[in-house]
């Protein structure tokens, strides 16, 4: 099920689902600028930077930076050569800035998670000393309530 669906100056489809960012690009400037590449997907948790250039005289864009990935410097005329940027018109800002902020809050939460269960591996790990005799009981207690911020 989609999380999230826009559809871009008419050129691009956009979906969030299932821990994936995904757009598959239309149109005949696109087939000219891109060639046919079909739909790109990007792992959320590997986007690293989310920069969104509001549209003022020409097309704004929102371009994803993940590691391993080319990123384009030259403004607007380099992002819509750029196969890791989404063009947008003006009307479709609100759209741009619910995307990026959804992709933050999906990336938070990923984060979240992995502290949450690194903090279960830390406990364990002092759970398996507490039975092996190395820690006292006390502290144990110490610090299990350091790990969990009691």
């Amino acid at each position: 099920m989609a999380e999230f669906y826009f559809k871009s100056n008419g050129k691009f489809i956009v979906t969030v689902e299932n821990g994936y960012l995904r757009w598959k690009r239309k149109g005949f400037q696109n087939y000219l600028n891109q060639g046919s590449k079909g739909e790109k997907s990007i792992p959320i948790k590997s986007i690293t930077a989310i920069q969104i250039k509001e549209p003022r005289l020409t097309t704004g864009y929102i371009q994803f930076a993940y590691s391993g990935a080319s990123e384009s410097k030259g403004g607007v005329l380099d992002a819509v050569k750029d196969e890791n940027t989404i063009t947008f018109l003006k009307k479709e800002l609100d759209q741009a800035i619910e995307l990026k902020n959804l992709l933050e809050t999906l990336q938070n939460e990923d984060n979240s998670v992995m502290t949450k269960s690194s903090d279960a591996e830390e406990l364990i790990k002092y759970k398996q000393l507490l039975d092996d005799g190395i820690l006292t009981q006390d502290e144990f207690d110490a610090k299990k309530k350091q790990i969990l911020g009691l």
